[in-house]
């Protein structure tokens, strides 16, 4: 992820996440077939926001997600969208994962890990500007 980033006419940004989706009630629920296709359909997802899935893994209960997404989408939606999206095809295309449904229809939990992820880490972004050249006050740029 770091040193990725896109342009546009009048910017430059390179946003990444980490996210972290878990089933609801943490059980467990997936197979590696179950990764797998979670994985496209994730994938896909991030494609029509203009996003990329960086890499995908996950365990029994949870899955991890390093994106890379413009900044004109909020995490937040992406979110919403990826566990929403992720639910739905999941349950309709592998029917052995409809009980781990339960009452509630979805199989993610509402919650949700979202970090800021690669560049460089905070402290050397803060030595970079502490170290900035300032020009002199009574002196006017060109």
């Amino acid at each position: 992820m770091p040193g990725t980033s896109k342009s546009g006419r009048h910017r430059v940004d390179a946003l990444h996440a980490h996210l972290v989706f878990v089933t609801i009630f943490r059980h467990n629920v997936f197979t590696g077939r179950h990764l797998t296709r979670t994985a496209t359909i994730i994938r896909d997802v991030c494609t029509n926001f203009e996003a990329e899935l960086v890499e995908f893994n996950g365990d029994n209960n949870h899955a991890h997600l390093p994106v890379n997404y413009p900044p004109k989408i909020a995490v937040a939606r992406l979110v919403n969208s990826l566990k929403g999206v992720s639910s739905r095809h999941l349950r309709q295309e592998l029917p052995d994962l409809a009980p781990h449904y339960y009452q509630a229809n979805k199989l993610w939990s509402g919650s949700y890990f979202a970090g800021a992820a690669g560049g460089p880490p905070l402290n050397a972004v803060k030595q970079y500007i502490e170290h900035q050249n300032r020009p002199d006050q009574g002196t006017p740029r060109a």
